[in-house]
């Protein structure tokens, strides 16, 4: 087995900081319950590299042997009920991968499929949750993987067990692991839902101080060198992690948890404005955590901070536009300056009025709470989501010469709306979402497939097998199979497309009003595109030209940024941009075959830039219609003296022609009680 690098070697972002992805890593493995780790951070951060040095200094775990759970003497499994006096081995703990292209039955466990068609035995085959129990259950890519199997991981990763129901087989076996996720957020955001079930999250970023990338580069160099060497350099620090963490574990339980302490993590929680409670059962026991980590057996306010830090900024996300992070000066005003005061001895009881058991329910509830100091949210005008000064416009975009005669303005966008579903027409074969009608691998099922593409349809093998037994020989016994009688379930399910934005930003879009319209619309149909796990593209045209403003992308939060900086003004070269937008889909198309595309042109129509601006702009809508593109025209020409232009652009792409105020569903469903 080849060596891990060392977790000790590894050289933090900054000079002073305080580790926090290790930090997070160590804290839920010495308390399981907090629920695991999300890493987010750029390409080439050591997200992976850190996890898997994690597992080589975890303290080696006793297993019953010959155990296909690693149950401890006393557990009960699926392979028996072992006595206290049970044989048992160690062995060190494991750190299982979970690919992203994994299946559920792999995940699971499922039916031993050669033993119940070879011996007619209906024996469960554990799958990855069950290797995992007591060790480490890593995804790297994790917001890639598909939701219900996140889901999965994550119901597992809280309760302890999993339960398994399906192929006539009901197993409920323990699955009490670490699990660690890593992303690149460019890549795309996990849904709110599942990324609050994440214990808790850290960010991070390569160091940007020229030593510490000189010093990255220097221990990697060594160890890709003589590997031996440097681990053994390493070896005194590893041993003495491995030592800290079982000692941490070992002190635990006996950590002394206050009404002071329950009391100030939910007012923190509380000042966050943080949804349900789980983040207060995180939060204590994250702290709870750390106060082991550090040999006490007192929560201090430092343990309560560094618990909020790790466990809250995720669950503070509403929505994929909102920027994560946590104020630390909130924060600390929360906390305030003093300690968590322990628990004040009962007073004596009175002769004659019982034992004094029962009244602890209700000690500290005519205590007021202490004046943190800050009692007001998180201010939403700290300028996250401010919109750009005029000032700030144009600092890292290059002019375009559109021969405007009045500067390029930009305008803010309102609050998102629910928008109409558009989808591609046809039945597609893509990776599995939430938009188009598409054959997927865990759909509904709506027939047999005799091809052998997808999952192995049970039953109706054994029925195209079944009329051919006496001629293939059987007297008795097992079945006879051949490769002809091979039937697998066809299913229909959605699948996720390429949403492409095509947006007009000239000089008949700029009014303030009209374009704030448009941009809460493409925000709004930006939301819906990441709730359907769709990816997108922008492409802007304004002056003598277009630009890719965004290439295609899981990561619709960086297209609500490009657009909140998106200027509008000068001419409209509308056959460029119709062309652009048709480059970016067919390079897509060879790039990524099985995604279809959704083209949505938001637009009035008019055509002003260059010689027959209308004749090539006709001519570009025709050659989109040509390649049977889905496209939607979503007309923004507003006021009583309309041209009509959108709507003839849309004809002539074969496209559905929308104005503006019908993209609401709420407008869709007035129109249908109208009718």
């Amino acid at each position: 087995m080849p060596l891990q690098y060392p977790l000790s070697a590894i050289v933090p972002s900054q000079a002073d900081d305080r580790d926090d992805m290790t930090l997070a890593l160590v804290l839920t493995t010495i308390s399981p319950e907090v629920g695991g780790v999300l890493v987010r951070g750029e390409k080439g951060t050591a997200k992976s590299t850190t996890v898997r040095a994690l597992a080589s200094v975890l303290p080696p775990i006793e297993v019953v042997a010959g155990d296909r759970f690693s149950s401890r003497p006393g557990d009960t499994s699926p392979d028996g009920d072992w006595p206290l006096d049970a044989e048992t081995e160690t062995r060190p703990a494991r750190l299982v991968e979970l690919p992203v292209g994994a299946t559920e039955d792999r995940v699971l466990g499922s039916l031993h499929l050669s033993k119940v068609l070879a011996d007619g035995v209906a024996e469960y085959e554990p799958g990855l949750l069950a290797r995992a129990h007591r060790g480490l259950l890593y995804v790297d890519e994790v917001n890639l993987l598909h939701d219900h199997l996140v889901d999965l991981l994550l119901d597992a990763a809280a309760m302890g067990r999993s339960t398994v129901e399906r192929d006539g087989v009901s197993v409920a076996h323990a699955a009490r692991f670490v699990l660690v996720g890593t992303m690149n957020p460019e890549e795309g955001e996990l849904r709110p839902q599942l990324l609050d079930r994440f214990g808790l999250t850290v960010e991070i970023a390569a160091p940007r101080d020229p030593k510490l990338r000189a010093e990255v580069v220097r221990r990697r160099l060594a160890f890709d060198a003589d590997p031996d060497t440097f681990v053994e350099a390493y070896a005194d620090a590893e041993r003495a992690l491995t030592d800290r963490i079982a000692a941490a574990r070992k002190l635990l339980p006996e950590v002394d948890l206050t009404d002071a302490v329950l009391t100030k993590v939910a007012e923190v929680c509380a000042a966050f404005e943080v949804d349900g409670m789980r983040a207060d059962i995180v939060t204590t026991r994250t702290a709870v955590a750390h106060a082991a980590w550090n040999g006490r057996t007192t929560v201090t306010r430092a343990d309560i901070r560094q618990a909020a830090l790790l466990a809250l900024p995720h669950r503070r996300r509403r929505n994929p536009f909102d920027a994560p992070g946590l104020d630390e000066d909130l924060l600390d005003a929360v906390l305030g300056d003093e300690e968590p005061e322990p628990e004040p001895p009962l007073p004596p009881e009175p002769e004659g009025e019982g034992d004094g058991e029962g009244d602890s329910e209700g000690e500290g509830l005519d205590t007021p709470p202490r004046s943190s100091g800050a009692t007001r949210p998180p201010s939403e005008g700290d300028g996250a989501d401010r919109p750009p000064k005029e000032d700030d416009q144009g600092l890292d975009t290059p002019p375009r010469s559109s021969g405007a005669t009045r500067p390029a303005m930009v305008a803010a966008a309102a609050d998102p709306y629910k928008v109409r579903r558009f989808e591609v027409s046809g039945t597609g074969a893509g990776e599995s979402g939430k938009r188009s009608r598409a054959l997927t691998s865990n759909g509904r099922r709506a027939g047999v497939d005799p091809t052998g593409q997808g999952g192995l349809h049970l039953v109706e093998t054994i029925r195209a097998a079944a009329p051919h037994q006496l001629v293939r020989g059987r007297t008795g016994g097992r079945l006879r199979f051949e490769h002809a009688d091979l039937r697998t379930a066809r299913r229909e399910g959605r699948e996720a497309n390429l949403v492409l934005f095509c947006v007009d930003a000239s000089g008949s879009m700029a009014a303030r009003k009209r374009m704030e319209q448009v941009k809460t619309a493409i925000l709004s149909l930006l939301l819906d595109a990441y709730q359907r796990r769709d990816k997108v593209g922008l492409v802007t045209f304004r002056g003598d030209g277009a630009e890719v403003a965004l290439p295609p992308t899981h990561s619709v939060d960086i297209a609500a940024r490009r657009l909140a900086e998106l200027p509008a003004g000068g001419r409209t070269p509308l056959a460029e941009g119709l062309l652009t937008a048709a480059e970016v889909l067919r390079v897509e198309a060879v790039r990524d075959p099985r995604r279809r595309p959704l083209l949505i042109v938001i637009t009035d129509g008019r055509a002003t830039h260059g010689a027959d601006a209308v004749a090539r702009s006709r001519q570009a809508a025709q050659w989109i219609a040509e390649h049977r593109t889905t496209a939607v025209v979503v007309d923004c020409e507003q006021g009583p003296m309309r041209m009509g232009l959108a709507g003839s652009l849309a004809q002539a792409m074969q496209a559905t022609h929308l104005p503006i105020a019908d993209v609401s569903a709420s407008a869709l469903t007035s129109l249908a009680h109208a009718a």
